[in-house]
C-alpha cells in the first residue's frame, strides 16, 4: 500500500468488522515498546501497519526505517542492520553505522522476517536479548541501542518451526503481539472506500481525466477475489487513472484478471486461479516477447508485486516444455548460459524450486 507523508494517509483504509478490530489492536499496542509480529498475504498492507504502531506511539518524532530482509544476501543484511567497521570487507572504507543503530530511539520494521538464514536468526535473536550491536568486522561489542522491533512475514513461521528452518526461540521473541491483517476477499466491503481514496490519490493536482468509477466497474471490482491484495487494487487503478480517456471508468475499461472470467467462483479457490494467470502472462512474456527474467519477473518478486507461488507456477510451466531441464530454462527465459548457476541458486533461497525429476519421468511414459 501506498505510504505517504501525512498521518492520515498512513492510517488503515475500511470500515469492515475485521479492519475496525485491527484499528483497535494497533491502538493498544502502539502506546507500548512490545516487540510485534505482523502476518498476512503478500499486499494487504503490513507495513501500513508497522507505520500505524509507530506513528501513534511514543516514538513518533524518531526515525522509522524499514530493512527488507528477503532483498539482500547474508553478509549485506547483516551490514545493513548491525553495521561494519573499515576494512572489514572489500569495499568498506569506512565505519558505517547500521539501521538498528541509526533507528536509536525510534522503530526498525523487519519485513520478510520468515526469508532470514539460519545465522542471522541467530544473530537478531543475541540482539533482541541484550540490545547490543555487534560490526561486522568489530572485536568488541558496540554500544546499547533503544529500539522498538516490528517484524512480518507472509509465511508460517509456526511451520517453519516445526521444519526445524525458523528458530523457535526467535519466534516466540519476535511474537509478544502477533497482529493479522486480513486479505481483501475477506472484508470485500472495505473496496468502495479503497477505490475512493486510490482515486483522489492518483488524481489530486493532476489534469487527468478519470476521476470517478461507474456502478457496473465498482460491482465487478467487488467480485474480484484480488490475490495480490491492496497492492493489485491499488496498481489497477493506478493504470486506469493513468491511461484512462473519460471521467468515469467503465467495466469494459476493467483489465482482463479483473473481469469474472479470469476468477473461480469462489473466494477460496480464486488465488491459485489466479496465480496460473499470473504465470501464464509472465510466460508469455519470456517466451514470446523476449524478456529476459532478471529486468522482468525478478524485480516483481523482489519488491513483492508477485508472490512466490507464482515463481513456482511459472517455473512448472517452462520444465512442462523442456521435460524437467533447467539449463534449458535458462536459455528459455532469456537468461545467459553463465547465469544457470545464479538462477539456481535464487530459486532454493526463496523456496521457488520446483524438483525436476517429475517432468523427466513424464516425458518418458
Amino acid at each position: 500500500m501506498s505510504l505517504m507523508t501525512d498521518k492520515r494517509q498512513r492510517e488503515l483504509i475500511g470500515s469492515s468488522q475485521q479492519i475496525k478490530a485491527l484499528q483497535s489492536q494497533v491502538r493498544r499496542v502502539a502506546a507500548s515498546d512490545a516487540k510485534v509480529l505482523i502476518t498476512g498475504d503478500s499486499g494487504v498492507g503490513k507495513e501500513l501497519v508497522a507505520h500505524a504502531l509507530h506513528t501513534n506511539g511514543p516514538r513518533a518524532n524518531q526515525r522509522f526505517i524499514p530493512v527488507n530482509c528477503a532483498g539482500l544476501p547474508e553478509t549485506l543484511l547483516e551490514s545493513e542492520l548491525f553495521g561494519h567497521v573499515k576494512g572489514s570487507f572489500t569495499g568498506a572504507f569506512r565505519d558505517q553505522a547500521g539501521k538498528l543503530e541509526l533507528a536509536h530511539l525510534g522503530t526498525v520494521f523487519l519485513d520478510e522476517l520468515g526469508e532470514m538464514t539460519p545465522r542471522m536468526q541467530s544473530l537478531l535473536l543475541r540482539f533482541l536479548e541484550t540490545g547490543e550491536l555487534q560490526k561486522v568486522g568489530g572485536d568488541q561489542l558496540g554500544s546499547k541501542v533503544d529500539v522498538r522491533v516490528i517484524a512480518a512475514t507472509n509465511r508460517d513461521l509456526q511451520a517453519m518451526v516445526r521444519q526445524g528452518t525458523f528458530r523457535e526461540d526467535l519466534y516466540y521473541r519476535i511474537r509478544v503481539i502477533h497482529l493479522h491483517v486480513p486479505p481483501l476477499r475477506e472484508r470485500r466491503q472495505d473496496i468502495p472506500e479503497l477505490v475512493e481514496y486510490f482515486l483522489a490519490q492518483f488524481t489530486e493536482g493532476t489534469s487527468l481525466i478519470t476521476r470517478n468509477i461507474s456502478p457496473e466497474a465498482m460491482e465487478l471490482l467487488m467480485q474480484h477475489a484480488w490475490p495480490g491484495n491492496v497492492r493489485e487494487l491499488e496498481n489497477v487503478l493506478e493504470r486506469l487513472v493513468v491511461t484512462g480517456l473519460h471521467e468515469t471508468i467503465q467495466a469494459e475499461e476493467l483489465p482482463p484478471e479483473v473481469l469474472p472470467h479470469a476468477e473461480q467462483a469462489t473466494a477460496v479457490s480464486a488465488p491459485t486461479q489466479q496465480s496460473t494467470t499470473i504465470a501464464d502472462e509472465l510466460y508469455k512474456e519470456l517466451t514470446q516477447e523476449g524478456k529476459c527474467f532478471w529486468t522482468s519477473v525478478y524485480p516483481l518478486y523482489m519488491q513483492r508485486e508477485i508472490t512466490r507461488g507464482n515463481v513456482r507456477d511459472l517455473v512448472r510451466k517452462a520444465l512442462e516444455e523442456t521435460c524437467g531441464s533447467y539449463r534449458v530454462v535458462t536459455r528459455m527465459f532469456n537468461m545467459q548460459d553463465a547465469d544457470y548457476k545464479r538462477f539456481l541458486n535464487f530459486l532454493r533461497k526463496h523456496d521457488c524450486q520446483v524438483p525436476y525429476r517429475n517432468y523427466r519421468l513424464q516425458s518418458l511414459q
